[in-house]
């Protein structure tokens, strides 16, 4: 019995440190984009929209403003698909659970690697479906790596951001691929590579990885994998029952069997969508998502402008930006111990433990807004050297933001809807930022290249992400509140989800 608990701590470790492997090498790759266009360029894709022209003095330049704007709507698209197929992906890791998600995922991330290792010039339109199944299948890799961290119980959104700042990160990958095609290594080869490693993804998703879903709180003697001897499985998709099967040996999750109990009413996922915490989380999320979005997607034109067509110097501040990328996944977990710093402290009497995780976030979520004004403000400056600063705002903002976003819905509400409400929510941000490539067609014509006046209006826009912050925590103020005067409830606490645990308070 000894020798099978160590079995399951090895392998919860095993499957901690492989996710972040897999998160960091893989999941997030198309937000290296700006080092990939790099290598596009050079390649020559959507070069037969470069066209000469003449200057005021009457001088000829080549003027590829409408390859840069090609493909910065190839990054529009995928980075719209990436967030809004989560929700169908949400739908389909709660209903048919993690296996079906990771098959799907895998299936369409080595599809569009494949489609860019067979590309060329003169196919430069399968950069379209190409990147947005990078996109989709990434975030599916990351959906179903982000359960683990119900494993690790007082650690929850540590686990939870330190993968998304790993899936941040991996856009240095792109960055690797621009050095070794610099240094003679073949675009095309390096994507045969990464879509060789789908078997590395295979071997996880059947070794590792639990074949439904990881449930949170984490019942006692919890396993999954293959066991160690008969035990009895637990099923997480009706909440609120204590769902006991008789199970054989082998490959199925499992927990020690339990009498079921009295059934706990659960928020429906209507409910969780129409209360308040859902609308600003949403405002929170699509404004800072659409600021980083257009940032990444104009990064290459902004550095041609501000180093005058300097081919060099362009290189080396997409090399910085790209360098800087890797830094996510040490500044995210940073973001989790915010979030995490009440577990094992005492808590107010009457106070639980989800109004004490609520109570924790306001403070991350009001340092991520404050990051994202300070890098908005930096990034409208156009003063070359800053943009260095730029980077470094860019990267933490952005390991703050995904990273909270997930800790923060698995907080708020109900970990059976956390896969729906996860899609829904990245997939309405998807719908705000498709506003990135109307705010870029507007620098390239009616601002004739200048993002001055965009860059200010982000810049206003993202103080309304500050909104969410203060509603968090009015509401657990108010919740203090009815802690010290239980008369007003009639000598009953109204616990922080109302009458039904884990839910959240509904529009009045």
């Amino acid at each position: 019995m000894l020798g099978c608990m160590n079995g399951e701590r090895v392998r919860r470790w095993l499957t901690l440190s492989s996710g972040v492997v897999e998160c960091l090498c893989f999941a997030g790759v198309v937000f290296g984009w700006a080092s990939l266009m790099f290598v596009l360029k050079v390649e020559g894709y959507f070069g037969y929209l470069c066209v000469n022209a003449t200057g005021p003095n009457g001088t000829v330049y080549t003027d590829c403003s409408s390859q840069d704007e090609q493909f910065s709507l190839v990054f529009t698209i995928a980075s719209f698909m990436n967030n809004f197929l989560t929700l169908p992906n949400g739908f389909l890791f709660d209903r048919f659970g993690t296996t079906a998600a990771r098959l799907l995922g895998i299936s369409l991330y080595t599809t569009g690697t494949l489609l860019i290792a067979f590309s060329n010039a003169a196919t430069s339109l399968l950069l379209f479906p190409a990147l947005s199944f990078i996109a989709v299948g990434g975030i599916l890799l990351l959906i179903t790596n982000m359960q683990v961290g119900n494993l690790f119980g007082s650690h929850r959104s540590t686990i939870i951001t330190l993968y998304n700042g790993a899936f941040d990160s991996s856009s240095v990958i792109f960055l690797i691929v621009k050095v070794l095609s610099e240094g003679g290594v073949s675009m095309h080869t390096s994507f045969f590579f990464l879509s060789a490693c789908s078997v590395i993804h295979l071997t996880r998703t059947f070794l590792l990885m639990p074949r439904t879903h990881i449930p949170h709180p984490l019942p006692e003697g919890y396993t999954y994998g293959l066991s160690c001897g008969q035990s009895e499985t637990f099923s997480p998709e009706e909440p609120g029952e204590n769902n006991v099967h008789v199970q054989s040996e082998g490959g199925a999750e499992s927990a020690p069997f339990q009498p079921v109990s009295t059934k706990t009413e659960v928020a429906s996922f209507r409910s969780c969508v129409l209360s308040w915490f859902f609308l600003w989380h949403l405002v929170w999320l699509s404004v800072m998502q659409l600021r980083h979005y257009l940032f990444i997607g104009t990064l290459n034109p902004m550095l041609t402008r501000l180093t005058h067509g300097d081919p060099a110097l362009v290189s080396r501040y997409t090399n910085a930006f790209a360098i800087t990328q890797l830094c996510g996944v040490l500044c995210a977990p940073w973001n989790g111990l915010i979030m995490d710093r009440h577990k094992g402290k005492r808590r107010a009497p009457g106070e639980s433990e989800e109004e004490a995780d609520l109570r924790s976030a306001v403070l991350s979520l009001f340092l991520t807004a404050l990051q994202c004004l300070l890098f908005s403000i930096c990034a409208s400056t156009p003063f070359l050297p800053l943009q260095y600063l730029s980077f470094a705002l860019q990267v933490l903002n952005r390991s703050f933001l995904y990273g909270g976003n997930a800790a923060f819905i698995s907080i708020a509400f109900p970990t059976c809807h956390f896969g729906k409400l996860y899609g829904l929510m990245m997939a309405l941000s998807a719908v705000v930022s498709l506003l990135q490539y109307p705010c870029f067609a507007l620098v390239k014509g009616l601002l004739d290249g200048d993002p001055l006046y965009v860059n200010i209006g982000l810049s206003i826009l993202s103080l309304t992400a500050f909104i969410h912050p203060f509603y968090v925590y009015v509401h657990c103020r108010r919740q203090a509140v009815r802690r010290e005067r239980p008369q007003a409830n009639g000598g009953t606490v109204t616990p922080v989800n109302g009458t039904r645990p884990r839910a959240v308070p509904t529009v009045s």
